[in-house]
């Protein structure tokens, strides 16, 4: 009688092992299933966007989210489940005629093809994740077995309950709980929608003759304005304004290639105040940078410098130079928080600069590094290597957006390197606090990123030249950047421009549709931007 009792509790246990490890198998399964099933990509409308999950939840329900440039943006809508839908915009490609079926119907032409698209793409995964969670899982209870060193028949057993197990699990998740989030993604018509955001009006040209003879336009912050660096010669009151320098990388380029260079960046601008829309500088109106851009017709390149006042960067800065530690659960929350609404302002931007009409090559131009291995000259200044370091990590996550974004629609990437010309070093491209716009580049940091610039128009060039099928716009190729912009550069208020330069190149031009007035140069709210 004890010995058959004693064997049924025996069995018993056994028994609950095994289901423990079947569960723990399946559960294993999905957990890996959800992060090697491949996400499954679909097209409409140009866009290419890839389909998969997110972070599964103990949550009956919650947003799903969204992939913008490396950014994790919670949707707008909400799914039922724990298996909530991920997607990754991956490509852009606005062709003519996506473009014009986008702008003349407003994409409502285009709607339910990415809606159906993004359903059937959801479908899709849920097939190959499921079938990927029963190897998984399956796997890992032939390897327990293994060590367990079971019979053949007790193995086959434990793998047949544990697939059985890992689809019934996969079956409550993904197509009960979850059996709504066809629908719902059905109901997306654009990638706003999942953000809840409204799309950006088209900026429409500004007022006024087109600029003859522009190679290429500057839009940007004051680090392509060039602060802290002498004004422009003869400058518009929106010159004075906006900071723009003789030594801006626009001169540089423009003095070493002969070319006519309108820059038309502004210190403290942002996407949306400054490149999309009008910006107030004092008293003083900075039009749309993008809107004076599209007078100039023939421009072959737009390079871009954008992304430090959109997160306030001269804010986090000196919050970091104040405080004890910069890497505090606030300031980072605030970071990443202001970093998820710079890669939606930065869509925009990107959407507006692929639909130029006269399809100009656009290259964006990543942030340098100031901080170097030595920071011991800034420590009177508030700034540890510790500070640096977490400074430094950010403006790299700031650079992978914009990297990631210029990317998603072929644009070309510049990246200025000042090494060994840090911050503390013996020839710093860096301005320091006792200059005129700390943390901002010095004539030679300018020259710096147009080398750079000029690196990556050069390969540019030389796509064009292997692909001429790809192209019909008009070029110029780069010549070798060796001394510094001398260039004079001549601001009409008519909004014309003129060569500039003593040696006969065309210098860097501005032209902001007519500017009057004036007002002083750098502010305390921009002074402290990369």
């Amino acid at each position: 009688m004890g010995n058959g009792r004693a064997r049924w509790l025996r069995r018993g246990r056994n028994l609950l092992l095994v289901a423990v490890l079947i569960a723990v198998a399946s559960a294993a399964g999905i957990w890996l299933a959800v992060r090697l099933t491949p996400m499954q990509s679909v097209s409409a409308a140009g866009q290419n966007v890839q389909v998969g999950a997110a972070e599964p939840g103990l949550s009956g329900s919650g947003p799903g989210e969204l992939d913008l440039f490396g950014e994790a943006i919670p949707t707008q809508p909400r799914f039922d489940g724990p298996i909530r839908p991920r997607l990754k915009l991956a490509h852009i490609t606005l062709d003519s005629q996506v473009n014009q079926a986008f702008h003349a119907e407003g994409g409502n032409a285009l709607v339910p093809v990415l809606s159906r698209q993004l359903a059937a793409g959801w479908k899709r995964y849920c097939i190959w994740e499921t079938l990927v969670a029963a190897g998984c899982a399956g796997v890992i209870a032939i390897a327990v077995a293994g060590v367990g060193r079971t019979s053949p028949r007790t193995m086959l057993a434990m793998l047949a309950a544990t697939l059985v197990t890992v689809s019934a699990a996969n079956a409550v998740g993904v197509y009960l709980l979850a059996s709504g989030t066809p629908r719902a993604l059905r109901q997306v018509h654009t990638l706003d929608d999942l953000v809840g955001r409204t799309r950006a009006q088209p900026v429409a040209a500004a007022k006024g003759p087109a600029l003859p003879g522009i190679h290429a336009v500057v839009l940007g912050d004051s680090t392509a304005a060039g602060i802290g660096n002498p004004l422009v010669d003869h400058p518009t009151a929106l010159d004075r304004a906006c900071g723009r320098s003789s030594d801006a990388y626009a001169a540089d380029l423009a003095s070493a290639n002969g070319w006519k260079v309108l820059n038309l960046a502004c210190q403290g601008a942002t996407v949306s105040d400054g490149i999309l829309g009008v910006q107030v500088r004092g008293d003083k109106v900075v039009p749309p940078q993008l809107a004076v851009a599209q007078r100039a017709t023939g421009a072959s390149a737009v390079i871009v410098s954008i992304g430090a006042n959109d997160l306030n960067w001269a804010v986090l800065t000196g919050l970091c130079a104040a405080a004890p530690v910069c890497d505090d659960e606030a300031s980072t929350a605030y970071f990443k928080e202001e970093l998820a609404g710079f890669s939606q302002d930065y869509l925009d931007l990107l959407e507006q600069l692929a639909a130029l009409p006269h399809h100009p090559a656009v290259l964006i131009n990543e942030y340098y590094e100031p901080f170097g291995p030595d920071t011991g000259c800034l420590k009177k200044d508030g700034i540890t290597r510790e500070k640096a370091d977490v400074l430094g990590s950010r403006l790299s996550d700031l650079n992978a957006v914009l990297e990631s974004g210029a990317d998603t629609f072929h644009f070309a990437v510049a990246r200025p390197g000042f090494d060994g010309h840090r911050l503390c070093s013996t020839q710093p491209y860096v301005q320091d606090a006792g200059d005129k716009a700390p943390l901002h580049p010095t004539a030679a940091g300018q020259l710096a990123i147009a080398l750079a610039d000029e690196q990556a128009l050069a390969a540019i060039e030389a796509e064009r030249a292997a692909h001429p099928e790809r192209t019909t716009r008009p070029s110029s190729t780069p010549s070798t950047l060796s001394t510094a912009n001398t260039s004079n550069t001549s601001n009409p208020q008519d909004g014309s421009t003129t060569p500039g330069t003593p040696s006969g190149a065309n210098g860097a031009e501005s032209a902001d549709g007519g500017g009057d007035g004036g007002a002083g140069t750098g502010t305390p709210e921009d002074s402290s931007a990369p």
